[in-house]
C-alpha cells in the first residue's frame, strides 16, 4: 500500500512540473486544449495487410463512423472500408479504373462516396458517386475520353473535390492534364461558376490539387505547381486572394480545416510533411503561419488527406509507403483535471 500511494504522489508531482515546466520554459508543450497538436494512432488500422497497392486518397463519413481508402494497382480491390477505431469491413471494385480523389457526403438519409478517376481506360477522366456498398449512381464527365468542354462537361486528371452540405460541388480539375480549373456545380450538376486557366497569375492555376470549404463562405484551393494556397468566394467565385509564404520549398498537395475551423492542414509531398497553419480571420485572409508541423519519414510522400468532423483525427493517405495512417490531437488523451 505504502508503495502505491509512493507510486501515485510521484506521478502527481511529475504532472504538477510538466504543467510548470510548459507554462514557465517557453518550450512547444502544453497541456491547453486550443493547442494543436497529434500523435500517430499505432492502432490503426487493426491489420495493415489490407493495403495491397498504392494508397493515393482517403475519405472519413464521421456521420458513420467508416473510413474509406482508394488504392491503385492490378488485381486488387480499389476501395477499402475500415470503421473509424480501424476495424476492416469490405471492399470494392467496381468501374473504378485509377483513382486519386475522395470525398465522402453524408447525411442521415444518403451515404454517397466521391471518386475522381484519371485513367486512360473507359471509366477514366470521370467524377463518379458511389452508394456505401459500391454501387454506382452518377457519373459526370464523358466516360475515357479527357476533354475541355462544358457541355457535355469534361474533365482530364480531375484531381478532387468537395460536396457541401447544401449538395453543392466544388471540383478542381486539371492534375497535370489540360485543364487547370476549379469548377462549381449546383446538386442538380449545372455550372455555377467556373475559375481558372493554366498560369501563375490570380485565380490561374498549375496543378489545382485539393480544394475545401472554411465555415465563412470561402473556397481554398491547393495550387501546388505554384506554391500557393488560393482562395475564392463559393457564391460569387471571385478571387480573394493567396497564401505564399509558407510554400517556398514545395507547394501544398492536399488542405482540409479542422473541425473547430481555426486550422488548415496540409500535406507536402516530397517533403514528407504535414503543416498545421492558423486560419485567417472573416475578411482579408492576411498571411500564411505555421502552428505545428509533422515531419515524416524519407519517402513516405504524403499525397491526400481528410479531417473526421467530429474527432479531429486527420488520416493521411502516403503513396510512398503505400498505406494510410491516422493521427488524432492530444487534447483526446488529457486528464479532465488538466484542461
Amino acid at each position: 500500500m505504502a508503495r502505491l500511494w509512493l507510486c501515485a504522489a510521484g506521478a502527481a508531482v511529475f504532472l504538477f512540473c510538466l504543467l510548470l515546466h510548459s507554462r514557465f520554459c517557453g518550450c512547444p508543450f502544453s497541456w491547453r486544449k486550443e493547442e494543436v497538436f497529434y500523435r500517430l494512432d499505432l492502432g490503426w488500422p487493426k491489420y495493415s495487410e489490407y493495403f495491397t497497392g498504392v494508397t493515393f486518397c482517403v475519405a472519413v463519413d464521421s456521420l458513420n463512423g467508416l473510413v474509406y481508402v482508394a488504392q491503385r494497382g492490378d488485381n486488387i480491390p480499389k476501395v477499402l472500408v475500415f470503421t473509424d477505431d480501424g476495424y476492416f469491413l469490405r471492399a470494392w471494385n467496381y468501374t473504378v479504373d485509377t483513382p486519386h480523389g475522395m470525398f465522402v457526403s453524408s447525411t442521415p438519409h444518403e451515404q454517397s462516396v466521391w471518386i475522381t478517376d484519371v485513367g486512360s481506360g473507359s471509366y477514366g477522366h470521370t467524377v463518379k458517386k458511389y452508394n456505401s456498398f459500391g454501387d454506382l449512381v452518377q457519373v459526370l464527365g464523358t466516360p475515357g475520353k479527357k476533354g475541355t468542354g462544358l457541355n457535355p462537361l469534361q474533365f482530364d486528371n480531375p484531381a478532387e473535390l468537395y460536396v457541401e452540405d447544401t449538395g453543392d460541388i466544388y471540383i478542381v480539375d486539371g492534375d497535370g492534364g489540360l485543364n487547370n480549373r476549379l469548377v462549381k456545380l449546383s446538386q442538380d450538376f449545372m455550372i455555377l461558376w467556373l475559375r481558372g486557366e493554366n498560369g501563375s497569375g490570380p485565380a490561374k492555376f498549375n496543378i489545382p490539387h485539393s480544394v475545401t470549404l472554411d465555415s465563412d463562405g470561402r473556397v481554398w484551393v491547393a495550387d501546388r505547381g505554384n506554391k500557393r494556397l488560393q482562395v475564392f468566394d463559393k457564391d460569387t467565385g471571385e478571387w480573394i486572394g493567396a497564401w505564399s509564404n509558407c510554400f517556398t520549398e514545395e507547394g501544398p498537395s492536399s488542405v482540409r480545416f479542422t473541425p473547430n475551423g481555426k486550422y488548415l492542414v496540409v500535406t507536402q509531398l516530397n517533403l514528407s510533411r504535414l503543416s498545421i497553419l492558423a486560419a485567417p480571420p472573416v475578411g482579408s485572409i492576411g498571411d500564411c503561419s505555421v502552428v505545428s508541423t509533422i515531419q515524416l519519414a524519407d519517402q513516405v510522400l504524403p499525397h491526400l488527406l481528410e479531417v473526421d468532423r467530429k474527432t479531429g483525427a486527420i488520416y493521411v493517405a502516403e503513396i510512398g509507403a503505400k498505406q494510410v495512417q491516422k493521427y488524432v490531437p492530444w487534447y483526446n488523451h488529457v486528464p479532465a483535471f488538466l484542461v
